[in-house]
């Protein structure tokens, strides 16, 4: 989040392309299908159809008093059926755990029942939840004490779910990173998803490549490869200045104004950030998720609006899925005083018909 407080082999489409071929070849290929020979894993993993079927998303939850209780709490359950309407496929759920768990690291089972109503509420509108634990400021700055707030995070949510909600995908932490090194979040993730598996074999996990708000310090973490229900995550915000400017939060941000985007040289490095990921994808076979991006209020309408329709077109061009940052609050894309959604920027993310 921003800164803030290769395809299987082809069934054979008709008989007269055996005819074309060599009769040695055509014995071989036979004998191949008929003594069931399989092939490395592609597109037909499931983790590849989940990423279709994810389509396209926003961020919702993040800084709602809904987990408090309803404390200022602008979001209503009634938005989810706006959201589906609008044309979203998926929510990404933003939630804090830590700060509702007590010393033995388990979260007050009242918040649990909220989180519970939640994705119920996603589920009955036809949208597909994401589950995303978003304490990214903690493990960033405390890796080790993160590690066991995120192992008992997950053991309770892993029992709590299991079974249950088979629509519903855990993402094992947003934007790992800081202080935490690569391979520690590489031995914490294999060790969080070998908890859930003992409950949630066949769940889908979204895992972030460390760094993943940054591809200039990006680093792929070593996923297990018999898991075939892994999808890698990344966020995108360059350049910063652009996206951020204005930031109230930021000394430095702050005194950015009418910073500009679109020039030739922006999009050729969009379109370069984004092959590296998708080279990694063919190299590795794995699906990719473009979980957060967006672009500060501040920022010039015209070219906020540019760089979304941007960043949608070549991740969507890609086969790749995307939730926008975010709902509402800041970078949204609904106003809750209103009761409306910010149309520009639909448009911009979802042409409307």
């Amino acid at each position: 989040m921003p800164l803030h407080p290769g395809a299987p082999v082809k069934e054979l489409q008709s008989m007269t392309r055996f005819r074309r071929l060599p009769g040695l070849y055509v014995t071989l290929l036979v004998a191949l299908v008929l003594a069931g020979l399989t092939f490395p894993a592609c597109a037909s993993d499931r983790s590849f159809e989940a990423v279709k079927k994810l389509g396209r998303g926003i961020n919702i939850l993040g800084y709602d008093g809904i987990w408090e209780g309803g404390i200022n709490a602008p979001f209503r359950m009634s938005y989810l059926k706006r959201i589906r309407d609008a044309g979203f496929d998926h929510v990404r759920i933003n939630f804090f755990a830590f700060k509702f768990m007590n010393d033995a690291g388990l979260v007050d089972e009242a918040v649990l029942r909220r989180l519970d109503h939640v994705i119920e509420q996603v589920a009955h509108n036809g949208l597909i939840p994401v589950l995303d634990e978003h304490d990214y400021g903690a493990c960033q700055s405390r890796p080790l004490e993160c590690a066991e707030k995120l192992k008992s995070f997950w053991k309770q949510i892993s029992d709590r779910y299991a079974g249950k909600f088979p629509t519903l995908i855990f993402e094992l932490l947003n934007e790992p990173g800081g202080d935490m090194t690569a391979a520690a979040w590489n031995a914490l993730a294999g060790e969080l998803l070998k908890t859930i598996r003992e409950k949630n074999p066949d769940r889908l996990i979204i895992v972030a490549a460390i760094n993943s708000e940054d591809l200039t310090r990006i680093e792929h973490p070593t996923l297990p490869e018999n898991d075939r229900n892994l999808i890698l995550t990344f966020h995108y915000y360059a350049p910063f200045a652009f996206t951020h400017q204005g930031a109230p939060w930021s000394a430095d941000l702050t005194k950015l104004k009418d910073v500009k985007w679109g020039s030739r040289a922006d999009r050729e490095r969009m379109t370069e950030d984004f092959d590296r990921i998708s080279e990694w994808s063919k190299r590795e076979n794995r699906p990719i998720y473009l979980g957060e991006f967006g672009v500060l209020e501040y920022a010039p309408l015209p070219d906020r609006l540019r760089y979304i329709r941007r960043i949608v077109r070549e991740a969507e061009r890609r086969g790749w899925s995307w939730a926008y940052w975010q709902f509402d609050h800041d970078f949204a894309a609904f106003d809750t005083t209103s009761e409306s959604w910010v149309r520009p920027v639909l448009n911009a993310l979802i042409p409307q018909r």
